[in-house]
């Protein structure tokens, strides 16, 4: 279950919008301007189902999130969504991924504090049986360079 950010969690003055996440689901999103800078030698770690629902979570996600491990778990992977975020990246995402394919892009996340961070993120679906049951995403520290790339394509593509 995936709910509003609250105004007790953000750390600076903030921007608010109500974001229409996958499956029409909407949800109020707080975001500031803070970057958290991703650090050198971390991999952030998680899987889901095939819905996209949080089933494991590594200890370096907790940190750069800012959630709980509880928090966390059982929750859509939306939970990241950052409003700069075009739905085009991510309507490729699960494009790829539902045809058994690997994904990767750069993707900005939205921390509970309501600040971001940038990643390298490559998704991979878990196919038993010839059938996707899940996906695993590992994301790495993404290069300044491509970043800044983002930052100017990004708006383009809403």
């Amino acid at each position: 279950m995936i709910v509003d950010m609250k105004a007790e969690d953000i750390t600076a003055d903030y921007k608010e919008i109500t974001l229409t996440l996958y499956g029409g689901i909407t949800r109020k999103v707080l975001y500031t301007e803070i970057e958290t800078p991703y650090p050198d030698g971390k991999l952030i770690v998680s899987t889901t189902d095939k819905n996209g629902v949080i089933t494991h979570v590594n200890q370096a996600f907790i940190e750069m999130s800012g959630y709980t491990e509880s928090e966390l778990i059982n929750s859509p992977h939306s939970i990241l969504r950052h409003p700069d975020m075009p739905s085009a990246a991510f309507k490729d995402l699960w494009d790829t991924v539902n045809k058994g394919e690997r994904w990767q892009g750069y993707v900005k996340n939205l921390r509970k504090d309501g600040g971001y961070y940038w990643v390298k993120a490559t998704v991979i679906p878990n196919i038993r049986h010839g059938q996707v049951v899940g996906y695993t995403s590992v994301r790495r520290k993404p290069s300044r360079t491509k970043v800044e790339e983002c930052i100017k394509l990004y708006p383009t593509l809403f």
